[in-house]
């Protein structure tokens, strides 16, 4: 694995200062990647200045574009078209990643014979953060132990090695491997891990050394956010479910579902109140599983929260 030729493809939108601090830190590492890919999906190009300076200065090519439709999944798309490499490392433009990131990851890859290989995502909570939000550490993302088999109702791919090989059988016609569908709402990276296991028998393994980190911005220190987040999470399950990626979905399959979602979205909401007296983050933890099976139950109504609108 050591002349494997790697691109990292990165996403960005409005974060040139993020993206200057993630591509800085990909010029840091100790195995560096053949070429990055960058694609803006701002039409007007605010991270071509960012990206130009640090190309002036990295020890590898950076390719830029832009995407000028708003949609993620086909920002994903572009930045795969754009990539050489036999292997494509995606990160997001808010990280940072260790020095050891793409070493780890590939060192993980060679052990394991695996297809892909995903690590962990660190959110940093600023102090300045309120005492509930960070008693209730929800922004802590699941982490697993290296050589595991990654469970893929639980990540995502802020931070991952894949087999561009994979990614490239599922494009058809200039689309994909991202499900456009997904290019508001979310969820298409997990759309397209169940497609590469289920459809490619894809061997895709943890590896909790490869660390990134990402600062939670102030605009996400909200209930609000929480919600919505836990909304979207749920609506991502049932979609996932409804599609056949989580297992039987026959008639009798999808009313247990969604009965049980209904049960436990009443159950979180009273246990919200009746956990309050205990603190804050106690009622939020239990508000949060209460909208999420909520988010579950809203696609009988057709119901879609667009995140990325």
């Amino acid at each position: 694995m050591t002349t494997a030729q790697v691109s990292v493809c990165i996403c960005t939108y409005r974060r040139p200062e993020r993206l200057g601090i993630l591509l800085a830190s990909l010029a840091a590492q100790t195995r560096l990647p053949q070429e990055v890919v960058v694609v803006d999906n701002d039409a007007e190009g605010s991270a071509r200045a960012t990206v130009e300076q640090a190309a002036a200065q990295a020890p590898f090519p950076v390719r830029y574009d832009i995407q000028p439709v708003k949609n993620i999944s086909l920002t994903r798309n572009r930045t795969i078209a754009l990539a050489s490499g036999e292997w494509l490392g995606l990160l997001d433009d808010d990280e940072q990643v260790i020095p050891e990131w793409l070493e780890r990851l590939l060192a993980t890859q060679a052990a394991h014979d695996a297809d892909g290989v995903l690590g962990p995502v660190v959110c940093q909570v600023p102090d300045s953060a309120p005492g509930w939000i960070r008693a209730g550490a929800f922004y802590a993302l699941p982490r697993f132990g290296t050589g595991e088999v990654a469970p893929l109702n639980r990540i995502g791919i802020g931070n991952a090695l894949l087999r561009a090989s994979l990614l490239r059988r599922e494009m058809a016609d200039g689309q994909g491997p991202f499900d456009p569908a997904f290019g508001l709402s979310g969820g298409e990276d997990a759309d397209l891990l169940f497609r590469l296991v289920n459809r490619h028998q894809a061997r895709l393994i943890w590896c909790d050394e490869a660390l990134a980190t990402e600062p939670v911005e102030p605009n996400r220190l909200s209930l609000q956010w929480l919600m919505r987040r836990s909304l979207r999470g749920g609506q991502d399950n049932a979609r996932h479910f409804l599609n056949g990626r989580l297992g039987p979905n026959g008639l009798a399959a999808r009313a247990s579902y969604f009965l049980r979602a209904a049960a436990q979205s009443s159950a979180g909401l009273l246990l919200s109140v009746l956990t309050l007296p205990l603190g804050r983050h106690h009622a939020v933890n239990w508000l949060r599983k209460a909208y999420g099976n909520y988010g579950k139950l809203s696609l009988l109504w057709g119901s879609t929260y667009l995140e990325y609108k």
